[in-house]
């Protein structure tokens, strides 16, 4: 059964190109365990309507992350997660795949005279959110 869409995070306003958002974020969750090996992918069409895009930078993540072996290509299916990769990686290889966006956070967090306490603090607020906080 494929994922529910929203199935990616699209934000046309970083400087991250779509097509890199949408390949990281398939990394993320092959890597996370969220994707397994056999698991549908959303369709191209599916991911550009739902996310206003051109469907040819999300065809263009599909068959990167295909050469890459991460994908492959189900005739009458579409895309779907290759077999034999492996998925929930052990915590380094997850935490490489953190790793730019936390250079980002911290590289802002510097530019913004953020001191790295009140940073990390706010960081653990958004890893453990006050479930009373939340609507």
């Amino acid at each position: 059964m494929p994922p529910a869409l929203p199935f990616f995070d699209i934000q046309p306003q970083l400087a991250t190109p779509i097509y890199r958002q949408v390949m990281e974020q398939v990394q993320r969750q092959v890597a996370g365990g969220q994707l397994r090996a056999g698991d549908e992918l959303p369709s191209v069409r599916a991911v550009a309507e739902r996310h206003a895009i051109n469907p040819m930078t999300v065809s263009k993540a599909y068959s990167l992350l295909e050469a890459q072996g991460l994908l492959e290509r189900r005739r009458g299916v579409g895309m779907v997660v290759a077999a034999g990769v492996p998925t929930a990686g052990g915590d380094a290889d997850r935490l490489a795949l953190l790793a730019p966006a936390l250079e980002s956070a911290a590289q802002q967090a510097r530019e913004l005279g953020i001191p790295p306490e009140a940073a990390l603090a706010a960081f653990e607020r958004l890893l453990h959110p006050d479930p009373k906080e939340t609507p």
